[in-house]
């Protein structure tokens, strides 16, 4: 307890009139932050000591003996009475522990350790992989089929993932005696941390396999079948399971992000799309049919008489197949009238008297 020490509400960002629930929730938050297995292997030193002073802060603000004594005489009413022990001696850790165990289970997960860095049983399963595949707004909107080809690591077809060449086996890890864990203490907590000579395991190779070189995968060229659902749209992920490389707990999953092209007639916007046909004048005046592209080829629509510009027709059921629903958007469709910019002596003639039939001449 020697030293000059900073001051234990201010270690945890809390007042001096906190209360116990505000004083856990800042040192929960604080030791989410701080817990040396979740900071670059370069800054553990540091996170070390640094979840020791929050631990310690926390340790006597907690108790109301200690934190009166404190509030009273400051660091030094502590010193003439508790050694660092006694400091943690009573803290009521479990249950901000117990508190943190769903939270922490997802960050701890990947290192094979839970809050108190008891080594977890599971393996770690292998990493995902992303790929991109590009498809057209017809394919996205119907669904499509694809070949994906792609590389992944295998599990070792020589020693079984095992990394060990045949005939040997995998020996225990002299650095933390098979544990998996190392661990440093201060007071009543201890700080476990994943062994990075075996990598949490427990346990390494001493006579690599002479194909995968220890490693227990290899890089493999592997293809499949894709079956893309319909309604899938620019930024959609697709999840394969187990497609992706390989590790100990068993392979990763693939996942495929789409990317729909542009399409040079079609504009979408979610289950719908949209176009624009253009028409006559003539057409727009006594009405006719008219050929109008959908995702399925094209059709005939009908004009009414007098249509006038930019007018929107609705399709039903001609868009995109929504992907949860099944059930198919609309097409819409915008009618441009264009006007002719020149005209022959004939056209014009009749025109010139249509004017003046409707008095606009």
């Amino acid at each position: 307890m020697m030293g000059t020490k900073r001051d234990y509400y201010e270690i945890l960002g809390v007042s001096r009139d906190a209360s116990l629930e505000e004083i856990k929730k800042a040192y929960r938050s604080l030791a989410l932050k701080y817990h040396p297995d979740r900071v670059p292997p370069e800054k553990k030193k540091e996170a070390e000591e640094k979840f020791k002073e929050i631990s310690e802060s926390y340790a006597v603000l907690s108790d109301p003996e200690k934190r009166k004594l404190y509030d009273t005489y400051g660091h030094a009413g502590l010193d003439s009475r508790f050694t660092t022990e006694d400091i943690f001696r009573g803290a009521d850790f479990s249950s901000i522990f117990e508190d943190f165990g769903s939270v922490f289970q997802g960050f701890f997960s990947d290192f094979g350790f839970d809050f108190f860095g008891t080594r977890r049983r599971r393996e770690r399963r292998g990493e995902d992989i992303q790929y991109e595949i590009e498809i057209s707004l017809e394919e996205a909107a119907r669904g499509v089929e694809r070949t994906l080809k792609f590389h992944r690591q295998d599990r070792c077809p020589r020693c079984e993932g095992r990394g060990a060449e045949l005939g040997t086996q995998r020996v225990k890890c002299p650095v933390c005696r098979g544990k998996g864990v190392t661990a440093s203490g201060f007071g009543f907590i201890t700080v476990s941390s994943t062994c990075h000579t075996c990598g949490g395991r427990g346990t390494i190779v001493k006579n690599p396999c002479s194909l995968c070189h220890g490693q227990g995968k290899v890089k493999v060229a592997k293809t499949i079948k894709v079956n893309i659902p319909s309604g899938v749209d620019n930024g959609s992920v697709l999840r394969l399971r187990g497609e992706g490389n390989f590790g100990e707990g068993g392979y990763g999953d693939l996942y495929l992000q789409i990317l729909v092209r542009k399409h040079p007639v079609f504009t979408r916007q979610g289950d719908n799309i949209g176009c624009k046909v253009k028409i006559g004048v003539v057409k727009a005046c006594l009405g006719g049919e008219v050929e109008v592209p959908t995702l399925d080829g094209k059709i005939k629509m009908n004009i009414p008489p007098g249509t006038q510009p930019n007018t929107v027709f609705r399709l039903k059921g001609k868009g995109v197949v929504n992907l949860r629903t099944r059930r198919a958007g609309d097409e819409f469709v915008e009618v441009e009238v264009e006007i002719p910019k020149r005209l022959s002596w004939r056209e014009r003639k009749l025109f010139t008297e249509l004017g003046k039939l409707r008095g606009e001449i």
